[in-house]
């Protein structure tokens, strides 16, 4: 059975599933729900909660014992599956078949991923845990959506705020339902009941639009040209001392580059993860990158890095930020034209000079 991420909390009025399948790709949505069914399945005695994360070397056989364990004097489990943005193995869709076949009654299962995909959709596992499961999709929210979303929101914190302030706090957030419901918490303590026009919305606004130098390590590791650019022209409007933009991207190349070098020699991925502390909501992104680029690629921009950093302590750029977009997007692509420079300057690349 199908059910809306707004429509959660009123079937869960309505019971317990032995299966939730909370798939998506809005990570807010997805957060809540989760969070949902965490606590409602607490009301009724499921205490225990653990969670297991599909990375490689994943082992089937223990989710498949955590669930099918049973005592009458252990508390009752809620497991959390997080696919990582992965579809089962063969191992696993025998798996998760098995678990919808034999339904522990002391055990509810989550399965979280970001994808709802029509092939994830009609797949033999999910079609199992949905017959006798709920499925949660979480789809980025526009438009109609996205106002009834920010409307049901404002009555939950009891937010009143004029119709011209809504448009310019969805305009300011642009979509992100977790920057948005932060500035309506912050707004629910500043003005209480008192109604919010546009100009008390903007004098208090936290720009959300605001991006700061950890933002830019999204941007590199999902290879979006696009969202690179409007993070450096942001961080230039705002005087961030190139030298910091510098770092970010030599320690992001730099990490990259010692992940595939280990993975080359036959290193796990996991293990990796864990030596270059790469959180977990990381290492999706970070698996993206890795199986984007190449060693040849990232060695490249480490010889850009030290290119940048000779020129620019020698006051060779022409603009500092404009140097710092061409390595960037090198994360995305190879960039065919060099940097600009003031004068002449030897590129350890080819070994000829710039003018």
């Amino acid at each position: 059975m199908r059910c809306y991420a707004n429509q959660l909390a009123g079937q869960l009025k309505q019971g317990l599933q032995p299966f939730y399948l909370i798939l998506g790709e809005e990570p807010f949505q997805e957060g809540n729900c989760a969070l949902s069914v965490r606590q409602a399945a607490k009301k009724q005695g499921f205490d225990e909660v653990i969670k297991f994360a599909i990375l490689p070397g994943f082992d089937w056989q223990e989710l498949a014992a955590q669930y099918n364990s049973m005592s009458l004097f252990s508390a009752k489990t809620l497991i959390e599956l997080d696919l990582n943005q992965q579809k089962p193995p063969t191992q696993g869709v025998t798996t998760l078949k098995e678990i919808a076949n034999h339904i522990n009654p002391d055990v509810i299962l989550v399965v979280k991923g970001n994808k709802a995909s029509q092939d994830i959709q009609r797949a033999a596992w999910f079609k199992a845990l949905e017959k006798n499961g709920l499925f949660v999709p979480c789809y980025p929210l526009t438009g109609y959506h996205l106002e009834k979303w920010l409307d049901e929101a404002c009555k939950r914190l009891k937010v009143n705020l004029k119709h011209d302030a809504k448009r310019s706090l969805l305009a300011a957030t642009e979509g992100n339902l977790l920057a948005t419901s932060q500035e309506l918490e912050k707004l629910s303590l500043l003005y209480k009941d008192s109604l919010v026009d546009q100009q008390q919305l903007m004098s208090g606004l936290l720009n959300q639009a605001k991006f700061d130098i950890f933002d830019l390590n999204d941007g590199l590791l999902k290879g979006n040209p696009g969202y690179i650019v409007k993070i450096l022209n942001k961080l230039a409007t705002d005087n961030v001392e190139p030298t910091s933009v510098a770092w970010t991207l030599h320690n992001q190349a730099s990490t990259l580059l010692s992940i595939k070098r280990a993975l080359v020699a036959g290193q796990a991925i996991g293990a990796q993860f864990k030596q270059h502390n790469i959180w977990k909501n990381q290492q999706q992104v970070t698996q993206q990158a890795l199986d984007r680029m190449t060693i040849a690629q990232l060695e490249k921009i480490i010889a850009l890095l030290a290119q940048y950093d000779s020129a620019y302590k020698r006051n060779l750029l022409v603009a500092p930020y404009q140097s710092l977009a061409h390595i960037a997007l090198s994360f995305c692509q190879s960039v065919p034209f060099p940097m600009p420079y003031e004068g002449a300057f030897d590129d350890p690349l080819n070994g000829m000079s710039q003018r």
